[in-house]
């Protein structure tokens, strides 16, 4: 059995945003040379999320609207983790939108549905951070 892991790294320069990280998954994929195995996506920080779903500019807003009205950002002393910074709603947003994503290898490609895309959320941004790929199989 092989073994593949990769760290990307984004700098997001707003607080919120999602980005289709499919084709980056793909070029790991690639790369790991594994053709049958599991492929593990998952965010290295705790304001911070992957998911699977479509990547349409609608769904995203919709995404916005919804997990706003879920943990709104503001006011800030809503909350009682904000004593040092002001980010407890992007903590409750990646709980709701998950940590990570696991997809099937199959013939050396995603084993996706229809429209299936892997999705890096962020929720507290302007700072550095990764996404873990970890590919297992042969």
């Amino acid at each position: 059995m092989k073994s593949y892991r990769k760290e990307l790294w984004f700098e997001i320069q707003k607080r919120r945003e999602l980005i289709n990280i499919t084709p980056l998954i793909e070029e790991c994929l690639k790369e790991s040379g594994i053709t049958e195995g599991l492929l593990l996506c998952n965010a290295m920080h705790i304001t911070s999320s992957v998911f699977i779903n479509d990547d349409e500019q609608g769904l995203h807003q919709d995404y916005e609207k919804w997990l706003e009205r879920l943990a709104p950002e503001k006011p800030y002393n809503q909350y009682k983790h904000n004593t040092y910074e002001d980010n407890a709603d992007a903590h409750l947003k990646r709980t709701v939108m998950g940590r990570e994503v696991v997809v099937a290898v199959t013939q050396g490609k995603l084993d996706f549905g229809p429209w299936e895309q892997i999705i890096y959320g962020e929720f507290d941004g302007k700072r550095r951070k990764r996404v873990l790929v970890k590919i297992i199989g042969e």
